[in-house]
């Protein structure tokens, strides 16, 4: 059954019904990417455009992957290679896709507001794959799909995301999908990378790491953002592995079966230590495993003809 939905812009607009039934959905696609033929005819016929003005592994890929998995004609549109790079602007970008009719753009943007800006200049569904430092919806869907299979649920769940908070538009859509559920979120960081105003996100601020995992089912730690950061906010990347780097010791001080999570690029021996990413505690890669079949779902339930199942 398609989704009502037509665009996902942000998790700040999704019901909590909205959360579960894209949770859901990418459940049937995940086994699917799991066969020996990982293929269905689901969005044959259809076009999908991934317009990235932003560097992207993970997210890039694994959106070609999942269109390319359900039938889509995917195009990728390399910035630096279009007229973008001539001075062209958004509109007029927007514009002439438009004239090609797609049926869904994926767009990853620097300014935050990109993706609501695309959605009033185009008929096509529009998914916002990161704008700014506002929201990341799919990243939020699939950490959220990822912690599901590993705990069984969400509600109830205590999660600490530590790290970038202020420049983090994970941490961001992560915090309110997560309490939309009915987890319990902490944010930790520096003073000086946690954003104004957290006190309005509805979640428990920690400038310790050690005091933040306490008790912790979920540590899910965050990159520092050196491409947004326009001052120096903490003394040096050595320091603040010192302070705020997750290791096997303060791992200890959350729960016994605790998981451990990274939305990627890591940086490995500054936010992480190598030894707790790569132990059997770390889902890292099961988040990247999850981000196509969430990203199949989100895709099949905005493309997809009205009463299509998944996987025909």
């Amino acid at each position: 059954m398609t989704s009502p939905l037509r665009h996902l812009l942000g998790i700040e607009e999704l019901s909590a019904r909205d959360i579960v039934q894209f949770l859901d959905t990418s459940e049937v696609f995940f086994d699917v990417s799991r066969r020996r033929v990982r293929k269905v005819p689901t969005l044959r016929g259809k076009t999908v455009i991934n317009l990235f003005y932003e560097a992207s592994t993970r997210t890039r890929t694994s959106f070609e992957v999942a269109g390319k998995r359900l039938s889509a004609d995917v195009i990728n549109l390399s910035v630096s290679a279009s007229s973008v790079s001539k001075g062209e602007s958004l509109l007029d970008t927007v514009k002439n896709l438009e004239a090609m009719h797609p049926d869904v753009i994926v767009v990853r943007h620097a300014s935050s507001g990109a993706a609501h800006f695309i959605a009033r200049h185009t008929r096509a569904a529009v998914v916002n794959a990161g704008d700014g430092t506002h929201e990341h919806p799919t990243q939020a869907l699939l950490d959220a799909f990822t912690i599901r299979r590993a705990k069984g649920r969400l509600a109830d769940l205590v999660v600490t995301i530590a790290g970038d908070i202020a420049h983090s538009r994970v941490a961001r859509s992560n915090a309110i999908l997560l309490r939309r559920l009915g987890a319990q979120v902490r944010f930790c960081a520096p003073r000086t990378l946690m954003p104004v105003g957290v006190e309005t996100y509805g979640v428990e601020v920690f400038d310790d790491l050690g005091r933040a995992v306490e008790g912790a089912d979920v540590v899910m730690m965050l990159r520092i953002q050196r491409e947004r950061l326009t001052e120096a906010l903490i003394p040096s990347t050595r320091e603040y592995a010192r302070t705020f780097g997750l290791n096997a010791r303060i791992l200890e001080r959350a729960k016994p079966d605790a998981i451990v999570m990274h939305p990627g690029p890591m940086n490995r021996g500054v936010e992480i230590d190598s030894d707790v990413a790569d132990s059997p505690r770390s889902v890292i890669l099961d988040q990247v495993e999850a981000g196509v079949a969430v990203r199949m779902g989100v895709l099949y339930l905005l493309a997809a003809e009205a009463g299509q199942s998944p996987l025909s």
